[in-house]
């Protein structure tokens, strides 16, 4: 009897521990529901609530320096849309959205456009409206002759891959935005689609400092042209790029054009990221400033402080970006450079620092550039000096397609010399090497002895200079950081 008794109990507890362990789980079953809810119903800013000066200015700060870039980009397109033909208005190419303008020689010295260009390609150059229509672009057969597209969004991230590295097929390829959802005609032979509606796209085309390939590129350059869907009609089409319209002007001041204003930043910024829709991880600070936008609309204010804020971030943060020593991965004897160019995620300091020195830069894969400002012991580079740059026997820069040395001025553009030349490298077939097979370039404002008047890259007659290292289609060697540009040496 005493068994029996003692086992009822047994099971009695057992039955309770159940019953409290279930409740325990029901619990926090609960208690995990309540905090799902919590975590999926966050909401963003009150925009009833009353803000400070204060708060606006740290705000407007923070956007002012991550969406310069995107704002850069939208206020190009905006140079374009009243463009009604394809002209070269002095040193500029100009065309009609979802058009380009090609160049047929290298690009005009006093172009002010772009920072940095170069003058180892023939370039073109149009902005992207897809929400207009989508584009299409042709590739015509460049045969051995090194070529690229250049195309990338608002943010300058690369969404299209054409160029010799990729081994395209000659024929049509369309460029369509986010939201495109039409048909796909017969004839294309890929569709790359853009996170954005604004972008931009900037063939660059190989050619040799010479007469002779001067002359056997206008051919192939006829091909290079992009236009709207509605006019594709499957068969190649040609434009005489010799013969189009030249306007006068054109000409800028000593500095890029300006394409960031404080002032009428927080104007445009709604507008851009409308079209640039936040990236993972960027919702919050996309409604925090859209907020505080839309509070500065009624507060004159804090209108007032955002754009005090903006003009002291333009001033103190983002214009130290223009020189190349501020910035990037540091590298042997000073130079400098990036290894994710077009693709910048939200790496926006970077994207910030290029789009500020040398904005429109090639994926890696395309382009590895190399920077710099100092000499081997670390001396800004000044025309007061001469200088050379010495490449082994054997340790020219590793590549694919091409190569070259650039000198820019102070504002990183071009100071006409009389030999016409800015930049040494593949493209010129005339350098002398040393007895050793090294190769010496001269970086000086006077002429280098007879004997290397072609190794000569004449720099600025006055102040400082930069050099700018451009390796196209690098081989693993400079992809991977083995290979880096030797020192900039100072003559004693």
């Amino acid at each position: 009897m005493k068994k029996i008794f003692l086992l009822v109990v047994i099971m009695l507890v057992v039955s309770a521990c159940k019953k409290d362990q279930s409740k325990q789980s029901d619990h926090e079953t609960d208690s995990q529901e309540i905090v799902t809810d919590s975590v999926s119903n966050i909401s963003g800013p009150d925009l009833n609530v009353k803000i400070t000066p204060e708060y606006a200015a740290l705000a407007a700060k923070n956007a002012y320096f991550w969406a310069w870039p995107l704002v850069n980009m939208y206020n190009r397109r905006l140079a374009f849309k009243d463009v009604k033909e394809l002209a070269l208005s002095g040193p500029l190419l100009m065309a009609p959205l979802n058009q380009f303008t090609m160049l047929t020689d290298y690009i005009i010295p006093t172009e002010r456009a772009v920072a940095c260009p170069n003058q180892d390609v023939v370039y073109g150059i149009g902005c992207l409206a897809l929400d207009k229509s989508p584009v299409v672009i042709q590739v015509p057969d460049f045969g051995e002759r090194f070529w690229v597209y250049q195309i990338v969004d608002l943010r300058t991230e690369g969404f299209a891959k054409l160029g010799k590295m990729y081994h395209n097929k000659p024929g049509f390829y369309l460029l369509a935005g986010p939201d495109w959802k039409g048909e796909v005609p017969d004839g294309i032979l890929k569709v790359f689609r853009s996170s954005t509606n604004t972008g931009l796209v900037g063939p660059r085309i190989f050619m040799d400092d010479t007469k002779e390939d001067r002359k056997a590129i206008q051919e192939v350059l006829k091909s290079v042209v992009m236009y709207p869907l509605s006019d594709y009609d499957g068969k190649m089409k040609t434009i005489d790029w010799a013969n189009i319209k030249k306007l006068p002007g054109g000409e800028g001041g000593k500095e890029e054009t300006v394409w960031v204003r404080p002032d009428t930043f927080f104007d445009e910024l709604p507008i851009v990221l409308a079209d640039a829709k936040p990236l993972a991880g960027e919702e919050a600070q996309y409604k925090q400033i859209l907020a505080v936008i839309a509070a500065a609309k009624k507060d004159p204010k804090l209108k007032q402080a955002m754009i005090s804020a903006a003009t002291e971030t333009d001033q103190q943060v983002i214009k130290p970006l223009f020189e190349f020593r501020n910035w990037g991965i540091q590298l042997p004897y000073y130079w400098s450079g990036v290894t994710n160019g077009a693709s910048w995620g939200t790496d926006y300091f970077t994207r910030t620092a290029v789009a500020k020195s040398n904005i429109l830069v090639n994926a890696p894969n395309e382009t590895r550039y190399f920077y710099q400002d100092l000499d081997a012991a670390g001396i800004r580079l000044n025309s007061s000096n001469k200088y050379k740059v010495t490449f082994d026997k054997g340790k020219l820069p590793p590549v694919n397609g091409f190569w070259s040395l650039t000198l820019y001025n102070e504002h990183h553009f071009f100071e006409i010399n009389k030999l016409n030349r800015y930049s040494l490298g593949t493209k010129n077939k005339t350098m002398k090497y040393n007895p050793d097979g090294s190769l010496t370039i001269y970086v000086q404002s006077v002429p280098p002895e007879d004997e290397w008047q072609n190794n000569w890259l004449p720099a600025v007659e006055k102040g400082g200079f930069s050099l700018y290292l451009r390796t196209y289609w690098p081989k693993e060697e400079v992809v991977k950081g083995k290979w880096t540009p030797p020192a900039v040496i100072k003559v004693q």
